[in-house]
């Protein structure tokens, strides 16, 4: 009843799995959970409330990679006797039945596996987006901004916490720069694959002639990077300066000296946080912005690991695209590293970005999908 093509699939999902359970080790991640759930009820445990978060949060995590894995192999057990079943009663319904569960099972299995990969340094830590529109006016950065929703949504579907660090509104339209705070398990090792310029074709809403425009916007990711890493800020090197917020946000916009710019003079880095109703506040996460931004320049200059920090440095101009978005006088969103590329333009916009970063990252891993 069956073809050999789904028996063949079947023997692969079993081997895939077998290699997964050693790649995930299963029995110490067991152990690691036992002695969290020991930290956790410590009674001084929630002392530190910062570091009792990221306590909860690293062992939710092990957490959902054993019960995620635990759920797969639990499925392919069902599977398999869903298979058998049907070729002894010749049962051409539960037959394709089980056809259509392949593939879903596939899939699955395949997210699973690019997410035990990401286990470089900084991909389990939070990620800070940053979205500058290059030349273009009130074009490019009304591109910015519905690259800004692009990845709101795609931060919503995986269930990221998204926090405006800072927002500076274009004139006419869209936004002349935006600073994310993306937090969320792995949320770096994801987006570092966005980091680059992204390109977009159509017929302009703002020409009033109809025209085809092309217009370009840089995608910067970084790590948020823990306190506990040491970089070396001296309060000499650091030039703040304070100005009322002018983004989206509060009555109090417009009414404060809230929003606080930091400038590190021996480098010219600079970071600016208004999402706070306290200067103190927004200057903690503007020193925190900082730090993240020093620390991946210390990497690059020790390491010169630029393709796994920060990528390559160019100019936001032709040319240099990682992606282009077309929607005139066709519909496609492609990859240029990758050569991954897809006509539904929509469902990218909206968010449905895994195929591209599925892409990147197993060509990062040299771990292809077959």
């Amino acid at each position: 009843m069956f073809e050999s093509d789904v028996k063949n699939s079947l023997r692969d999902m079993a081997k895939r799995l077998t290699e997964l359970r050693g790649s995930l080790d299963l029995d110490r991640k067991l152990e690691e959970i036992e002695d969290y759930e020991v930290k956790m009820g410590a009674p001084d445990f929630w002392d530190d409330n910062e570091r009792a978060q990221k306590v909860i949060a690293e062992v939710n995590a092990i957490k959902g990679s054993v019960d995620q894995f635990q759920a797969l192999a639990s499925e392919f057990e069902e599977l398999e006797l869903m298979v058998q079943l049907a070729e002894d009663e010749k049962d051409e319904d539960m037959a394709n039945e089980a056809i259509g569960i392949i593939s879903v099972l596939i899939r699955k299995l395949e997210e699973f596996e690019l997410g035990l990969l990401l286990n470089q340094p900084y991909d389990k830590l939070n990620a800070i987006l940053e979205l500058h529109p290059g030349a273009g006016g009130t074009e490019s950065q009304d591109w910015a901004e519905m690259l800004l929703r692009m990845y709101r949504r795609w931060a919503e579907k995986h269930d990221f916490k998204v926090e405006v660090l800072d927002y500076l509104p274009g004139d006419e339209a869209g936004v002349k720069s935006v600073t994310l705070l993306i937090k969320g398990y792995n949320a770096y090792g994801y987006l570092k694959a966005e980091k680059g310029v992204h390109r977009l074709v159509r017929i302009s809403p703002f020409d009033a002639a109809g025209r085809r425009h092309t217009s370009f916007t840089s995608c910067d990711i970084m790590p948020e990077i823990d306190d506990d890493v040491e970089v070396e800020i001296r309060t000499e090197d650091l030039k703040i300066d304070v100005y009322r917020a002018s983004g989206a946000g509060g009555q109090h916009i417009n009414t404060t000296d809230s929003a606080v710019r930091m400038t590190h003079i021996p480098t010219g880095v600079v970071v600016t946080c208004q999402t706070e109703r306290s200067q103190i506040k927004n200057r903690e996460r503007a020193m925190k912005m900082l730090r993240s931004k020093l620390y991946e320049r210390k990497i690059e200059e020790q390491e010169k690991h630029l393709a796994e920090i920060r990528g390559e440095q160019t100019d936001i101009a032709w040319g240099a695209q990682i992606r282009s978005y077309v929607f005139h006088p066709y519909s496609m969103v492609k990859d240029h590293r990758t050569g991954a590329e897809t006509g539904n333009v929509g469902a990218v916009m909206d968010g449905d970005l895994d195929m591209f970063i599925d892409a990147f990252l197993r060509k990062q891993i040299g771990n292809k999908p077959e």
